[in-house]
């Protein structure tokens, strides 16, 4: 049996968890206090928690086919401050370089309330004898502290040539270096700058941890290299980690969105991983998981992660209190005043509570726990309340001694002229307001339709916030299956994934074509094999911007993830469930075996039914269930990969626009298999030809497609 082990190290727990590598089914979990102060670092409770696992299992080092750790250490380096010194070396000559000095003065960027991060500056004239200013600039850096250096020139994504030098100097040198065409691929000096020297500041320390758990696992007679979780869901090699460490920031919500994506079958939904002291929320469109720039310090970056939106509310959460009576919950939790929850404590130990009020931390306001006729203190929890307002069901990770918690509850409940289940749903109030609010924000930011969205709750507080959060918004919920490991088991069954970005003004055949092989390079380089990957093309024409997406497994899965195939009149049945339609008013448009295009006509009434409109819907749905795409007033065709080219241009004839504007092309949707090969935003015909020739070039002629076609506004 070939097993796919997941790590993810939390501030406080490092879980592993063993995945079956053909059936996709957790086999087992185990859990390990996180080794901060250890000599190896956090790669010490890595390994302890690899043994534990494998042996409580009988798990074998050869039959490991695939092993993965997310970590906090690079955001926890970033809030806490714990970051080097960085030296920027501004290559450039003339009035050109002059202004790239500006670009380039970076300064200092406030990380968190009091700690901030460092940067200062050289530069090295291009002009002549470059590798000699170079070196001068280095040494100079280097006697005034730097810890590592950015090496920063005008238009290096175009000529990497003098960044690369900078590089290689370094080395010559032993100081880590970041090159900032290395980082990103677009213009813009000032934020590419910005995000290598994020990226610079935490290379010590995250070369340090990489190389220890490198060779932890080494140690541990594991064969298969060691993957690393990305910001953005995929994974990485160590050695991508040494260069590109800033990927690894917010890795860990990202590793629970990857792993409800693979679980649930989302197609639009929110997911809410619930910890102890706060929760992390994101959302998940057409079965695809929202991305955006990160920010570090209020200022933005060329980092492209998952949208995800922290809350300081969790399981753990204390009750805030004002002349002993509830105003508020969090953002201090129970283990932060190093007390005991009321709800996972022995009955017999809350005899005769009082309300005390106390302050975890100097400054805080008050916050509620009883003490007992034995000395004990409690605290009151949101865990607590959930249990005690029945939202906490049997068998849950969250579920604890209700007896317990009603007996701790009954002073505040008290004080408050209320009954503990009244006092438990006024907390569970303040909860709902908080996370209400950032949920919907991500709804409208992402234009998310209320009756067809749920909330998904992963984490082991998952029922401690979202089922009372879905009942106050009206939406439909679940928590996960195996929700307390979510993120670990994102992380074993996470694929690898780069991405390379570029400003282009009008971008040719060539330049789109180079730009997919690119980034199909990246993902190799970053431990794909090379015969998974799917490479996906987006081009923004008003940014003048293109990006490749590539995404690969480390390995050849014979099967996809948690195959589930339903038959067509279920699927239809789905779709008309997600359009709010009966299934008999759905028509199957096209299919190809893996997806299913179905549409709908229906008649939209405004200015009190005075004006009808008739609008044709579509839903493409996979074979698992998951909508994958909606649309309006789409034009579906099928055909085979023989005929892709007469069946497209068909669709241009019809659906592209010429105005005063000049030529404006539809959003084309190819579709073989499962993939959906999106070439919405070309802006000329032989794009699109050049672009599906290679996309399609390894299909057989007679391979079933569906080409789906709508205006550019559809």
């Amino acid at each position: 049996m070939k097993v796919r082990i997941g790590i993810d190290v939390g501030g406080t727990f490092t879980d592993a968890a063993a995945i079956d590598n053909d059936t996709y089914e957790l086999i087992g979990s185990c859990k390990v206090p996180t080794t901060h102060f250890a000599p190896e670092g956090v790669a010490a409770g890595i390994v302890q928690a690899l043994r534990q696992v494998m042996e409580q299992y009988g798990i074998s080092s050869e039959d490991v086919s695939f092993i993965a750790h997310g970590t906090t250490q690079a955001t926890n380096a970033l809030l806490e401050g714990d970051v080097a010194l960085v030296g920027i070396i501004t290559v450039g000559r003339g009035l050109e370089g002059f202004k790239s000095k500006s670009d380039t003065n970076i300064g200092r960027i406030e990380l968190a309330p009091g700690k901030h991060l460092e940067s200062r500056n050289a530069y090295a004239d291009s002009a002549g004898g470059l590798e000699a200013n170079i070196l001068k600039a280095i040494e100079r850096l280097k006697a005034g502290g730097a810890g590592s250096i950015v090496a920063a020139e005008a238009f290096s994504v175009d000529d990497p040539e003098n960044e690369n030098l900078v590089l290689a100097l370094c080395s010559g040198k032993t100081i880590p270096g970041t090159a900032t065409n290395d980082i990103s691929k677009l213009y813009g000096l000032k934020m590419r700058t910005r995000t290598a020297v994020v990226n610079a500041s935490i290379m010590p320390k995250m070369l340090e941890a990489a190389m220890m758990t490198e060779k932890s696992i080494i140690a541990a007679g594991i064969k298969s290299p060691l993957m690393v979780m990305r910001c953005d869901g995929g994974v990485m090699t160590v050695e991508e980690v040494r260069r590109r460490p800033i990927m690894t920031i917010l890795s860990g919500p990202a590793a629970g969105v990857a792993g409800a994506l693979m679980y649930e079958k989302l197609t639009d939904g929110i997911f809410l991983e619930v910890g102890g002291t706060s929760t992390d929320i994101s959302c998940v469109k057409d079965g695809k998981v929202m991305i955006r720039y990160a920010e570090v310090g209020g200022h933005k970056t060329y980092l492209t992660s998952l949208d995800v939106r922290t809350v300081g509310i969790g399981g753990g959460s204390m009750v805030q209190v004002k002349n002993g009576k509830a105003v508020d919950v969090g953002p201090r939790s129970v283990h932060i005043a190093g007390l005991d929850y009321e709800v996972y404590t022995d009955s017999e130990k809350v005899k005769n509570p009082r309300l005390v009020e106390i302050h975890p931390k100097e400054n805080d306001p008050s916050y509620a726990c009883v003490e007992c006729d034995s000395g004990v203190r409690l605290a009151l929890s949101l865990a607590g309340a959930a249990n005690i307002a029945g939202f906490v069901t049997e068998g849950d990770y969250a579920r604890g001694n209700l007896e317990a918690a009603r007996r701790a509850w009954k002073p505040l409940a008290d004080t408050m002229g209320m009954n503990v289940e009244e006092a438990a749903k006024t907390v569970l109030g303040f909860s709902a307001k908080k996370n209400g609010r950032v949920v919907a924000q991500l709804m409208k930011d992402y234009k998310m339709e209320g009756r067809t969205t749920v909330l998904v709750g992963g984490g082991g507080g998952a029922a401690a916030v979202v089922p009372h959060l879905a009942g106050v918004l009206g939406q439909r919920w679940r928590v996960a299956r195996n929700a307390p490991v979510i993120s670990t088991i994102g992380v074993a069954l996470a694929m690898v994934r780069d991405m390379v970005e570029r400003t282009i003004h009008s971008p040719t055949d060539n330049d789109i074509l180079a730009i997919r092989r690119e980034a199909e390079e990246k993902a190799v380089a970053s431990g794909a094999a090379p015969g998974t990957i799917e490479v996906s093309v987006q081009v923004d024409t008003q940014r003048n911007l293109v990006r490749a997406i590539a995404v690969g497994a480390t390995e050849m899965r014979s099967k996809n993830l948690m195959d589930r195939k339903l038959d067509q009149e279920k699927l239809k049945a789905l779709a008309a469930e997600n359009l709010g339609a009966e299934a008999e008013e759905m028509i199957l448009a096209a299919k190809n075996g893996s997806m299913y295009a179905f549409q709908c006509e229906k008649t939209e009434k405004k200015l009190l039914g005075l004006v009808k409109k008739q609008k044709k819907f579509l839903r493409l749905i996979d074979e698992e269930g998951v909508v994958r795409l909606q649309k309006e007033n789409a034009i579906v065709l099928e055909t085979d990969a023989g005929n892709w080219k007469n069946v497209t241009a068909s669709l241009l004839k019809e659906l592209t626009v010429y105005d005063d504007g000049g030529v404006t092309l539809p959003n084309l949707y190819i579709i073989p298999g499962k993939r959906i090969i999106d070439l919405s935003g070309l802006s000329g015909e032989d794009h699109v030809y050049s672009l599906l020739a290679v996309e399609l070039a390894g299909y057989k002629a007679e391979e079933p497609i569906i080409i789906i076609g709508t205006g550019r506004n559809g």
